[in-house]
C-alpha cells in the first residue's frame, strides 16, 4: 500500500505585520502551520533575520566583533550603512545601550536625533531596542516614536511597567509597529497583547517577544512556551496570541560564559569567537524551529549560516 501522508489543518493563522517602507520593507508572519511543516499547510512569510547595532562604542563586545566594525563602531549612521551594504540583513535593530540611567544616561532627545539619522541613512526597516530599563525605554521610545513619524519601525518592546506610555505613542500616535515583550510565560504574553489592544493598538500592528534564551541556559522554557503559544493561535485560532514572534537572539548569546571566556581563560574550549558564533547560531535556529518570525543577530557569520538554514529548509 502507497504511504498517504496524514495533513494537519488549522483554523488560525499568524497576521502578518509589516515593518519599513519603500522596496525594503518587510512583512512577518502569516502562516497557518507550525514551524517549517510546509507539508500541512502556508508557511507565511520567509523568517526575516536582523542585525544589531549600538548607539555607543561597543565596549562589552568581544574583540573580534570590534575588529570588524572597528571603523564604523563609534558612529551609528556609519555603522548602519556598513552594515546594510556589507552584510544584506532584512532589517536593522538600533539598540539604544547609551540610554541606560544606570550607564551613560543619554537623554531621550539626544537618541531621537540619532534614531532619525540612522533611518534617514539606510534603506532597511528599523527595529528600535531600548537599554531595558522600563519607565527610561517608555520615555525614549515615546520620543523616538515622533522622531520617526513616517518611518513605520518596530518598537521592541512595551512591557507591563510602560505598554501604555510604548502603545500610545507608537501603536497610535505616530503608527509605528509595537513589540510585546513577555517572561516566557503564555499567560503574561496573552495578557499584554490584551491589555495593548485594549488599550487601541491593532493586533496588526503588533509583534511578540515572549522571551528568548541561550540554548542551555533554560531554553526549555522558552520552547515550551512557544509551542503553547502557537497551538494556541493555530489550533484554537486564540486571536489574542495570533502575533508574529521576534527573538532578540544576540541580546542573550553573547553575554553567556561560552561567549564571553576568554581564551587565556578557557583554553580547552577553544576560539573565543567561533564559540560566540555557535552559541548565537544554535539559538537563532532553535527560536526559529520553535516558531520565531524574526530573529536579532550580531555576528555576519552567524547571519550567513541562519540565512542558509532558511534557505535550505524553505527553498
Amino acid at each position: 500500500m502507497a504511504f498517504k501522508q496524514s495533513v494537519q489543518k488549522f483554523t488560525g493563522k499568524i497576521n502578518e505585520v509589516e515593518i519599513g517602507t519603500g522596496e525594503k520593507a518587510i512583512k512577518l508572519g502569516g502562516e497557518n502551520v507550525m514551524p517549517f511543516y510546509s507539508f500541512d499547510g502556508s508557511m507565511g512569510q520567509r523568517p526575516k533575520v536582523g542585525m544589531e547595532i549600538l548607539d555607543v562604542y561597543p565596549e562589552a563586545w568581544c574583540d573580534s566583533l570590534k575588529g570588524i566594525y572597528k571603523d564604523v563602531a563609534n558612529d551609528s549612521v556609519a555603522w548602519a550603512k556598513f552594515v546594510e551594504e556589507k552584510f544584506h540583513p532584512d532589517f536593522i535593530c538600533l539598540k539604544f545601550e547609551g540610554s541606560d540611567p544606570n550607564g551613560l544616561n543619554k537623554s531621550v532627545d539626544e537618541c531621537a536625533t540619532l534614531a532619525k539619522q540612522v533611518a534617514q541613512s539606510v534603506a532597511l526597516p528599523l527595529v528600535i531596542a531600548g537599554s531595558n530599563n522600563h519607565e527610561k525605554d517608555g520615555q525614549l521610545f515615546e520620543k523616538v516614536a515622533q522622531a520617526l513619524e513616517g518611518s513605520n519601525v518596530l518598537l521592541l518592546a512595551a512591557v507591563e511597567e510602560n505598554y501604555k506610555t510604548v502603545g500610545a505613542a507608537g501603536g497610535l500616535a505616530y503608527k509605528h509597529k509595537v513589540g510585546a515583550e513577555s517572561s516566557v510565560d503564555i499567560n503574561l504574553a496573552k495578557q499584554l497583547n490584551i491589555l495593548l489592544t485594549q488599550l487601541g493598538v491593532k493586533a496588526e500592528d503588533m509583534v511578540m517577544n515572549v522571551g528568548c534564551a541561550a540554548v542551555g541556559y533554560g531554553f526549555e522554557y522558552v520552547t515550551s512556551t512557544m509551542d503553547r503559544i502557537r497551538l494556541a493561535a493555530f489550533g484554537q485560532n486564540d486571536k489574542t496570541l495570533q502575533m508574529p514572534i521576534m527573538a532578540p537572539v544576540s541580546f542573550e548569546t553573547w553575554s553567556v560564559k561560552e561567549s564571553i571566556a576568554s581564551e587565556e581563560e578557557m583554553a580547552d574550549w577553544g576560539c573565543q569567537e567561533e564559540r560566540g558564533i555557535a552559541m548565537e547560531v544554535s539559538t537563532a535556529a532553535s527560536m526559529l524551529t520553535g516558531g520565531a518570525d524574526a530573529v536579532i543577530l550580531r555576528h555576519p557569520k552567524s547571519v550567513e549560516t541562519v540565512n542558509t538554514f532558511i534557505k535550505e529548509i524553505v527553498g
